[in-house]
């Protein structure tokens, strides 16, 4: 049999029983939106990242959106102001930004860990610049005490986007508490993922959370009375049940996708692969294990030969996207170079042992190219 990629039903098949449990208990409820799962998860969400505040929303873009939207409402935002974002991420950090009429600015990435590099940022502050949106890339934290010291130097918003981060921890610390406020995804294929959208903004500024629990139901704090031209972007009650099963096992999952990562790093060795550099074995939450290759292509021709599937996080920046032709003008080499070369193994706290040797097997018996 092939080694997939991913494979979600295989994931959820390990608390299949539990997961079921939990449908028919929101079935039986007769309560389907903003009820007592969604307000238990938000707690149950908080309280495992380590914040005051979790708040449902329909997913992980809304999630950026619906933090800026209220950094607006409350006045540290508006129109017109940038804000600094790694230039190699997937195009929802962009939309976030110019959905809500601010101006992303796209800056390098530090070569080793494919996020933020402090240097970079530091050097593309100017006057407009109102926030940092760092992206937690591929699972690992960025470098958020140097840019904790940026944001505080200059008097700027620091916004996590750890969509992909769950987990991912430093000095005991975990992703979303390094900010003044973080966007999570529960996309089906992330570390904790529903069986269908779902979001969350997490935080420890009760005013910032009270204008996004807002924003997300039409802008309504009182069934009927509406203070501000919210949206529609609310958690389910049945994604809400689905993930507190989930989140009981995500420091479990946390531990095997580690240790399969740790087992991918001491079995691959061909000189023309470049393993993920990680500075810190807990801040990594492997929601993918990306390596690079100049014959990136032929690599994963020659991965589909041996039955391993691989996937490439992403092809296009988005300052290349047809969505952003004003951004087609930067030229960012590093940014695209690593959009050339990367390719994402497969990943999953239901790999098995003998699948990940099968990876590590074809990704060794790769011929480059000249």
């Amino acid at each position: 049999m092939d080694v997939p990629f991913l494979s979600l039903r295989d994931i959820n098949a390990r608390h299949a029983d539990e997961l079921k449990a939990a449908a028919a208990r929101v079935i039986d409820s007769g309560w389907y939106v903003l009820g007592q799962e969604v307000a238990a998860f938000e707690r149950e969400f908080a309280d495992y990242c380590g914040a005051s505040h979790a708040v449902g929303v329909g997913n992980g873009l809304d999630a950026l959106t619906l933090i800026l939207r209220a950094y607006q409402e409350l006045g540290a935002l508006e129109s017109g102001d940038e804000v600094i974002v790694p230039g190699n991420t997937f195009i929802a950090s962009f939309l976030a930004i110019t959905e809500n009429r601010l101006v992303p600015v796209p800056v390098e990435p530090d070569p080793a860990s494919f996020n933020l590099d402090p240097a970079c940022v530091q050097a593309a502050i100017g006057p407009r610049t109102r926030a940092i949106m760092a992206v937690h890339l591929y699972g690992q934290l960025a470098d958020m005490s140097a840019l904790a010291e940026l944001a505080r130097q200059h008097n700027l918003l620091l916004i996590e986007d750890a969509a992909q981060a769950h987990g991912a921890m430093r000095e005991g610390r975990k992703a979303g508490t390094f900010g003044h406020a973080a966007g999570f995804s529960f996309f089906p294929g992330k570390n904790l993922g529903a069986l269908g959208d779902g979001g969350a903004v997490v935080t420890s500024d009760s005013v910032l959370a009270g204008r996004v629990a807002a924003l997300r139901n039409y802008g309504s704090e009182v069934k009927y009375r509406h203070l501000n031209q919210g949206i529609n972007s609310r958690l389910d009650e049945m994604q809400a049940a689905l993930l507190r099963v989930k989140l009981k096992y995500l420091d479990e999952d946390t531990a095997q996708r580690r240790r399969i990562a740790r087992h991918y790093r001491e079995g691959i060795c061909h000189p023309s692969i470049l393993l993920p550099q990680v500075r810190q074995e807990e801040s990594h939450a492997w929601h993918l294990f990306v390596v690079r290759c100049q014959r990136r292509d032929a690599l994963q021709r020659h991965l589909q030969t041996r039955g391993v599937h691989s996937q490439v996080h992403y092809p296009v920046p988005p300052h290349r996207q047809p969505a952003y032709p004003d951004l087609h003008r930067l030229t960012l080499p590093l940014t695209e170079q690593l959009h050339d070369e990367v390719l994402s193994l497969p990943m999953s706290p239901a790999l098995r042992d003998e699948d990940a040797d099968r990876v590590i097997a074809a990704c060794q018996s790769f011929e480059c190219p000249a």
